[in-house]
């Protein structure tokens, strides 16, 4: 449960030891210095419920999490620098023998905020920290650009790909059903029992078919049990959905038999790799492909102002740059740090947005426009001037 508490002043031991062992300050000395404890309790109250045990307090486990990006450290990283760095227990107010809290509190923190729906809430309380210090331009100039993200899971090919994803599934009903699975095969537990990227896969063409065959059959197999004679509970798992999409994708059955799709013939934005993180998708920009998601970045770049993120947008990896950017515009707006001028690359860029973007937010949308990919507009190519037109 959460029981708002006021922010706790540093202790005096806390304060005499930090201020002799750093004269000068360190910067989580000076954030603390500068904008106190930057979060309040209250800012996460709908967060948690009435009830149950106390837990840390949720200012101390966001200010920590923003140490820890500034730091690249992991959560077991960050929570032995709580119980041995002086500087942090100053900008958390801990005593000096305070022992901290498990590092499994971090990632209980983030998974709050996430179901939730408040990823942007760090973001949007030091946005307002910063307003208020005067450290933030408004109307002024910031850019915008993207770049990927990649997923954590291990890229598998093609034949690893739906060998997995069909023993994930059997896995996820084993654990809620298992006796459901006394029908199945009795080859399929040696088979689909270890990872299946731990098993020696087929070298040839040939075998490769014969392999992929023989999955996408007792793929068909299991959806066709469940769909007649599944319990509702296993056809609503995730991994089983996760086995519909990527047998829709990759298979083709028909009089002859079961098969692989003939080449990458799905849409590329339906395409992932892992069952395991099934919403990292295929994208390519820039001549490099990845699987995973793409983040679009907003700061401010005038000259006189400090360069302050003021908005992430994490999106699929094959949402282009340009559908993508009427969000940007809205979440800007939504924390009233919309620019004057909005720089940004030709992915984003087009003559409506330019237009829209000013109706809209009076912003000024600066970046080159797009090229012209048809063949008329190359080099010794025949446009409109080449022609006369005879109305007669």
């Amino acid at each position: 449960m959460l029981r708002p508490m006021p922010i706790p002043v540093i202790p005096d031991a806390t304060a005499r030891v930090a201020r002799a062992a750093f004269p000068k300050g360190t910067l989580c000395m000076r954030l603390r210095d500068t904008f106190d404890a930057l979060y309040r309790d209250e800012d996460f109250a709908g967060l948690y419920p009435n009830t149950g045990h106390p837990g840390v307090p949720p200012w101390r486990l966001a200010l920590v999490t923003v140490f820890q990006f500034l730091e690249h450290l992991s959560d077991r990283q960050a929570a032995e620098q709580v119980r041995g760095r002086i500087d942090w227990k100053y900008a958390l107010s801990l005593e000096l023998d305070d022992p901290g809290f498990n590092f499994s509190v971090l990632c209980e923190f983030r998974a709050r905020l996430i179901a939730g729906g408040q990823e942007q809430l760090l973001l949007d309380r030091l946005l307002t920290c910063f307003r208020e210090q005067g450290l933030l331009k408004l109307r002024g100039r910031q850019r915008t650009d993207s770049t990927h993200v990649l997923s954590c899971a291990r890229k598998l090919s093609r034949l690893e790909s739906v060998g997995e994803t069909l023993r994930a599934a059997l896995n996820a009903i084993a654990t809620v059903a298992p006796e459901w699975l006394s029908w199945c095969p009795e080859g399929w537990f040696s088979r689909y029992g270890p990872r299946v990227e731990m098993a020696r896969m087929p070298k040839g063409q040939e075998e490769g078919r014969a392999y992929a065959s023989e999955v996408g059959q007792d793929g068909f197999l299991l959806l066709e049990r469940l769909d007649t004679a599944g319990p509702e509970e296993v056809r609503s798992l995730p991994a089983v959905e996760v086995l519909r999409r990527m047998w829709t994708l990759q298979f083709v059955r028909d009089e002859s038999g079961v098969r692989l799709q003939a080449g990458r013939t799905e849409n590329v934005r339906d395409r992932f790799n892992s069952p395991y993180d099934p919403e990292a998708l295929y994208a390519a920009k820039g001549g490099m492909g990845w699987y995973g998601y793409r983040v679009h970045l907003t700061e401010v770049c005038d000259v006189d102002a400090p360069h302050i993120i003021t908005n992430v947008t994490t999106t699929e990896a094959a949402l282009t740059d340009y559908e993508a950017i009427d969000d940007i515009h809205h979440a800007l707006a939504a924390r009233e740090v919309l620019p004057g001028e909005h720089l940004m690359d030709g992915g984003y860029v087009s003559g409506d947005l330019m237009i829209r973007a000013k109706a809209r937010h009076g912003v000024e949308v600066i970046g080159p426009t797009r090229r012209n990919p048809s063949w008329q507009a190359r080099t010794g190519g025949y446009d409109v001037s080449a022609f006369e037109i005879d109305w007669e």
